[in-house]
């Protein structure tokens, strides 16, 4: 049997939580009159209360650590009440014992200085940042001279893309056909973190257009672990090089990750 939920384990936390952060919101931020000269900063019970729709004795409850069932769809309205950014509503959620929030996954980014120093120190180790939609944000030299980045344009600076679309990069990975299936759907994994956003759809879209291979793979909707391991690769006057390439989360929240290659000795 179920054991059932207590807020017993996070109340202080949860009280501590809620107090502060209406303490931070102003009247006129949300739309309400300053009013008469107020005893503490911020918002009063009621007018939490008000704004995320429920009683003022249940928000009370809620703020006490009370034994009350809290809905996601309260949760959300009181996030926006409170105006807590996405760390913060997840952090509500979790004080709560809710499964936390989908939050949209972003398709943009800038890779931070340090990484970028960190990828240059490795000079004999190939490795790039990829996003969310595998945009190639940034890049060793080591990597260039593999994967040839810095000849593309910036819009085509996509793995995906070079994967389906550029036969210099299919010429690179020895036997193609069959690594290729695997890298896509470790890719849809992805994809449904951002299935709506317009840059992902276009990318989806523009492949469909221009590889055979492509649009047939994407309709198996095969999902497959993250790809990582081992791979061939066929080097220009050397032939097949075995590496080892693995990815690593350096921003979650960002979903940006390295993604690191290194040729293993013969």
């Amino acid at each position: 049997m179920t054991p059932a939920r207590t807020l017993d384990r996070t109340r202080h936390e949860l009280a501590r939580f809620l107090t502060t952060r209406r303490a931070r919101v102003s009247p006129q931020e949300v739309g309400l009159p300053a009013g008469q000269r107020r005893r503490t900063p911020g918002l009063r019970r009621e007018e939490v209360a008000a704004l995320a729709g429920v009683g003022v004795t249940w928000y009370t409850w809620l703020e006490q650590g009370r034994e009350i069932n809290v809905s996601a769809r309260f949760l959300d309205n009181l996030s926006r009440a409170l105006r807590l950014d996405a760390a913060e509503r997840r952090h509500l959620f979790l004080l709560t014992h809710q499964r936390p929030p989908v939050e949209p996954g972003q398709t943009f980014c800038d890779v931070p200085p340090l990484i970028k120093r960190l990828m240059a120190d490795l000079v004999q180790r190939p490795c790039y940042v990829l996003n969310l939609r595998w945009d190639v944000l940034s890049w060793n030299e080591a990597a260039d001279r593999l994967f040839h980045f810095s000849a593309q344009p910036p819009e085509q600076r996509n793995l995906l893309w070079l994967l389906f679309a550029e036969p210099a990069l299919q010429a690179l990975i020895h036997d193609w056909e069959s690594e290729v299936a695997a890298i896509l759907s470790s890719f849809r994994r992805d994809y449904i973190k951002a299935s709506d956003d317009p840059a992902m759809q276009s990318l989806v879209q523009m492949l469909e257009g221009v590889s055979e291979t492509f649009r047939s793979l994407w309709h198996q909707h095969e999902v497959h672990a993250p790809c990582q391991g081992k791979r061939w690769l066929n080097l220009e006057g050397v032939g097949p090089v075995e590496f080892e390439h693995t990815s690593l989360i350096i921003d979650e929240s960002r979903h940006l990750r390295l993604v690191y290659y290194a040729a293993l000795e013969a």
